[in-house]
């Protein structure tokens, strides 16, 4: 075999996409969204079709194994492998072609299925298969799993989608499939001639979601037209890669109508499924109440069946033939959103017991005819209970298929144990039911090696022979579906420390939702994935270099790894992670914790000392009068250790405090009601000494409001700089202090910089949790909006009656809320939508050098558009001062206040 260094040599000389075998790109294609790691010797990213032949054939020469990888999102562990990984998504990405006439589109594999539909929506088409992953799943993907998703009881899953198929297999030969044995490989239609009886007996009994193994292999039969494209998909990557695909289209329905189905538990609502596939749903989708936060706005029940009509007359059809507890029909598109969301959160909701503690897929997608549904969801339900497992099971009732992750301990000895013995017992359930143990997510790793329970041995037999007819050297993804290994090797948790961090990092899945690059709405992350569109910056890639640097196999450097720092490097700290990732990845607090032991014992970067020492240099300023000096002297002389793109903003003449304390009794705000509550004003860092038009202002609105103000009597510091830097020592330090000063706060403390506000929440317990001040203190934190409504719920604000436009800062989003800030803009007559992702200067972020591309890139994404777009006369909020100076910097005009200012103004 041609050793690792002398094959990337070889790509690279021919080849005109990236080779890269470095440790970095090895450790980012470990791991999939399964349980599952493999390293590779390298990853491959073709330009196009010929990269793609001329790699397969290097690779077959080398005696290289080959795994094609779309978008990562496999959940069973397919997407791994131990020889070259070809990265189809950074070129072969391209949607090549649409016919609306004839309903078709042509596709690279690397395309993502969302701009596919973005594509041909104008069109009014759509591609029907639509997995969860839609943001960021690929085609090439899709068709090696034969993705499904909620409109297959409609559409069909991707093999009834595909019309023809380009693929190369290994060494390099190219096929074009469709029907017919035009562009079969040699052997394939003997073989099949031969195996006539297998096909019409051993895969018999088939029902729309049965796609375990080469589940579609049947298709070859001559009365079915000899589909060599429909029997290619759900290969899993082991018999060649796909290079293009002609995709056929559906008509989108113009005014769809939900229809909420309540029943009393999740066996009746599975029972039911079935009976109501007469009436041409689009979607059947089922929940049970252990999945659900908050069940208003649906119907009575323990369980749900969200069933998507064409039509109203086709909805209230389906209503009058439905025997359900309770029912509600749904025509407004924003409620139909709204109900959705409740679905899609129950699916998030699935990845951690009510507990906290992790479930884990694996047997993510089973199914079983949908007659059999209920009965065997009873036995299931029993199954996890005798091994003493906990997994919420929701999924495609109406094909049968039923999603669950479940709490295994997949890192000791006898956890692995019992996964193993449950898998079999399962598979045999599943079997016994006439079902299939992969439902839509293929088999990979988890379920292959268990495919003979569900198959009989003449068919196993068979998918060898299918398999070796393709790829006769076995360079195709080897140990996924055919001679599989076992499903309890491999995991990725057992390279890992048993350390909390290390457990913190293996939480991430990598379901890739940080991958997405849809524009809009109010989610953040991941900012600077957006802006460069490399894994290494992405929420996943980061976790994965974190846990490759922990195992030390790939990432040999530990704590001291340039990979790791390199992409922690444009991490912003915005924290949208936390909440947008839906198993709560942090990777702010990952890299507070990285930096503060890499640097450990060393000289840190001069902006580690400058800017995450902020709140020093301040006060000492300030001290010292030197305000006037200072601000003179940075609009001429560059600070050492910073972004010279950039400018320093002004330090305010008065601080907060100083404003405070020199104010005088006065008339308070002109109200004439005795406080009932004292609120204590923060006075950040931020609205201290850069910004204290904010301060006051929110002490004339409070006061207005009929609140007490009291401001602490020394400086405070929630620790916000040194956190960012990675210096945790110094901010335990400073934080103590400021616990000191504060002592027992009486009532809330309002907080206006939000990202102060986030970090006295969340980091300041982290840091201090055996100090139970710490945890009082972050209890009493409020925003500006959430004191007046908690704390003055019959004030009523003074009407400004304009548009608004801004930022709503991240950490806002991440981790405090913004429903407050609604109902009071509402109240105030303020209309509009703030821009959501991260304005991109993120404190210290934006000016640190290096990152003023990737800053304003961030900016340019939904805030200064917005900006753009906003009419005369809009005003323009953003609450964070980071937000603040960003607008100022890079948009025309636009001087940006916070809610408070606002609200003082028209008082």
């Amino acid at each position: 075999m041609t050793s690792p260094g002398e094959l990337e040599r070889t790509l690279r000389a021919n080849l005109r996409g990236e080779v890269d075998f470095g440790a970095a790109a090895r450790a980012l294609t470990t791991m999939d969204a399964s349980n599952y790691r493999r390293v590779p010797v390298g990853v491959v990213a073709p330009r196009d079709a010929d990269d793609v032949a001329a790699a397969l054939a290097l690779c077959a020469e080398a005696g290289v194994p080959v795994v094609p990888r779309g978008g990562g999102t496999s959940i069973a562990g397919q997407a791994t492998g131990t020889g070259v990984v070809l990265d189809l998504t950074r070129h072969m990405d391209a949607l090549l072609a649409v016919d609306p006439a004839a309903r078709t589109a042509v596709v690279q594999p690397g395309l993502v299925l969302d701009r596919l539909r973005d594509a041909v929506r104008p069109h009014g088409l759509t591609f029907g298969p639509d997995p969860s992953t839609h943001s960021r799943c690929t085609l090439g993907g899709m068709i090696g799993n034969n993705a499904c998703g909620a409109h297959s009881v409609a559409w069909g899953t991707t093999a009834d989608n595909v019309a023809e198929l380009a693929v190369t297999a290994y060494g390099g030969t190219a096929h074009r499939l469709a029907r017919g044995w035009a562009g079969a490989p040699a052997g394939l239609r003997e073989l099949v001639e031969g195996n006539l009886a297998v096909l019409r007996t051993g895969m018999s009994g088939g029902f729309s979601r049965r796609i375990s193994g080469y589940g579609g292999l049947d298709a070859l039969l001559p009365e079915r037209g000899a589909d060599l494209a429909r029997a290619f998909c759900g290969s899993e990557g082991t018999l060649a890669v796909v290079t293009e695909a002609v995709v056929r289209l559906v008509e989108l329905p113009a005014a769809p109508v939900l229809v909420v189905l309540g029943y009393a538990d999740e066996g009746a609502a599975a029972d039911a499924a079935a009976g109501l596939l007469p009436h041409g749903p689009l979607t059947v989708e089922g929940m049970a109440e252990d999945l659900v936060r908050s069940p208003a706005g649906l119907p009575r029940g323990g369980a749900w069946l969200f069933v998507e009509m064409p039509d109203e007359g086709a909805a209230r059809a389906l209503l009058r033939g439905a025997d359900a507890l309770d029912a509600a029909l749904v025509t407004d598109p924003a409620a139909q959103r709204a109900l959705w969301r409740l679905r899609e959160d129950a699916a998030g909701t699935a990845t951690r017991m009510p507990d906290g503690t992790m479930a884990w897929p694996g047997w993510e997608d089973c199914a079983v005819p949908p007659a059999r549904l209920g009965g065997y969801l009873r036995e299931f339900r029993a199954l996890l209970a005798a091994h003493g497992l906990r997994g919420t099971p929701y999924g495609h009732f109406g094909e049968g298929c039923v999603h669950v992750r479940i709490d295994f301990d997949l890192v000791t000895r006898e956890g692995v144990a019992r996964f193993r013995t449950f898998s079999e017992e399962l598979a045999d359930l599943v079997a016994a039911h006439g079902g299939s143990l992969s439902g839509e997510h293929g088999d990979g790793q988890a379920r292959a090696e268990l495919l003979g329970r569900m198959y009989g041995p003449e068919v196993i037999a068979l998918f060898a022979a299918y398999k070796d007819v393709w790829d006769p050297a076995g360079g195709m993804n080897p140990g996924i579906l055919v001679r599989p290994a076992r499903l309890d090797e491999n995991l990725r948790f057992a390279v890992l420390p048993r350390t909390p961090f290390a457990g913190e990092v293996a939480t991430c899945v990598g379901v890739a939702k940080c991958r997405s690059t849809e524009v809009g709405g109010a989610g953040v992350m991941c900012p600077s994935y957006r802006a460069t569109g490399e894994e290494r910056h992405s929420t996943r890639g980061r976790a994965r270099l974190l846990h490759e640097m922990l195992a030390g196999e790939t990432i040999t450097g530990g704590w001291r790894s340039p990979e790791v720092a390199e992409a922690l490097d444009l991490c912003l700290g915005c924290k949208g992670c936390r909440s947008d990732c839906p198993v709560g990845v942090d990777v702010a607090a990952y890299k507070a914790e990285f930096l503060h032991r890499h640097w450990a014992g060393r000289l840190r970067p001069v902006s580690h000392y400058v800017l995450g020492g902020l709140p020093g240099w301040l006060r000492l300023i300030t001290a010292l009068r030197a305000t006037r000096a200072v601000n003179a002297a940075a609009r001429r002389i560059p600070l050492p250790g910073l972004a010279r793109e950039r400018a320093l903003p002004p330090l305010a003449p008065v601080p907060f405090t100083r404003w405070w304390r020199g104010r005088g009794p006065g008339v308070r705000g002109g109200s004439t009601v005795t406080p009932a509550v004292t609120v204590t004003l923060w006075p950040d860092t931020f609205s201290e000494y850069l910004a204290p038009e904010a301060g006051r202002a929110a002490v004339r609105v409070l006061e207005a409001a009929g609140l007490a103000v009291a401001v602490p009597a020394r400086p405070v510091c929630c620790g916000l700089t040194y956190v960012s830097t990675g210096r945790l020592d110094r901010a335990r330090t400073v934080l103590r202090r400021t616990l000191d000063v504060v002592g027992e706060v009486p009532g809330p403390v309002l907080v206006l910089e939000p990202s102060c506000a986030a970090a006295l929440r969340t980091d300041l317990p982290a840091l201090l949790p055996d100090d139970p001040r710490a945890h009082r203190l972050a209890a009493a934190v409020r925003t500006f909006a959430e004191t007046l409504e908690e704390y003055a719920p019959h004030w009523t604000p003074p009407r400004l009656d304009r548009p608004v436009a801004g930022q709503t800062h991240c950490h806002q989003h991440a981790v405090l809320g913004d429903a407050a800030d609604r109902r009071l803009r509402e109240r105030a007559g303020l209309s509009g939508e703030l821009s959501g992702g991260c304005c991109g200067l993120a404190g210290n972020f934006g000016f640190e050098p290096g990152h003023h591309a990737v800053s304003v890139a961030c900016a340019e994404e939904q805030l200064l558009p917005s900006l753009r777009a906003a009419a005369p006369g809009t005003a323009v909020l953003a609450d964070g001062f980071s937000c603040r100076t960003q607008i100022a910097q890079l948009s025309e005009g636009h001087r940006a206040r916070h809610l408070a200012e606002l609200l003082a103004e028209a008082l």
